[in-house]
């Protein structure tokens, strides 16, 4: 075990999701996990309360990644915040990227982690919505503003995922333009 935590965190990560995609998720326990990842299920869960933070725990790196953006970023209208923000949040996406479609497609086949999924994303826009009411923003429109970026941030994080030759900045930008035009 490295004395690093975070490769092993990784390596936990990327066997569960190996794991669960030939299995199935219902299929794999913990332990199994921790063994095909050559640790202990002691050191699976120093790292992870359940299995399905094993798919979910990057996610609380976003939500402080993304405050601070949107606390750093130019400018006054709340949603041009909010997607200068998630555009900074670019090489966060880009370090995860090759987790992200096959963990996409572990959610989408278990009803339970497309809860998980809902919830992850519904903290996330909680987190927006304080951050742009610490800016200044009032609360009423605050929370409008992240229930639109994230519907924006979604669909990006989507047709990016689908295309591996897409640019993250550009689906954004294609988000973008397709609420203005809807």
């Amino acid at each position: 075990m490295p004395r690093n935590a975070e490769p092993a965190r990784r390596r936990l990560q990327e066997t569960a999701l190996a794991l669960f995609t030939q299995h199935g998720y219902e299929a794999v326990t913990a332990a199994e996990i921790a063994a095909a990842a050559g640790v202990t299920e002691r050191t699976f869960f120093r790292h992870f309360p359940d299995k399905r933070e094993v798919l979910f725990g990057g996610e609380q790196e976003l939500a402080p990644a993304l405050c601070q953006a949107i606390a750093e970023a130019t400018g006054t209208k709340p949603l041009k915040i909010l997607t200068a923000a998630f555009r900074a949040l670019e090489p966060h996406l880009l370090r995860n990227r090759p987790f992200a479609l096959p963990r996409a497609h572990v959610i989408e086949a278990n009803p339970a982690l497309r809860e998980r999924e809902l919830t992850k994303r519904a903290a996330l826009q909680t987190a927006a919505t304080e951050a742009l009411i610490t800016r200044g923003t009032p609360p009423r429109q605050a929370a409008l503003a992240a229930q639109v970026g994230m519907a924006l941030f979604t669909q990006a994080i989507q047709d990016w995922m689908q295309d591996p030759a897409a640019d993250f900045n550009h689906q954004l930008t294609k988000a973008q333009s397709d609420l203005k035009t809807l």
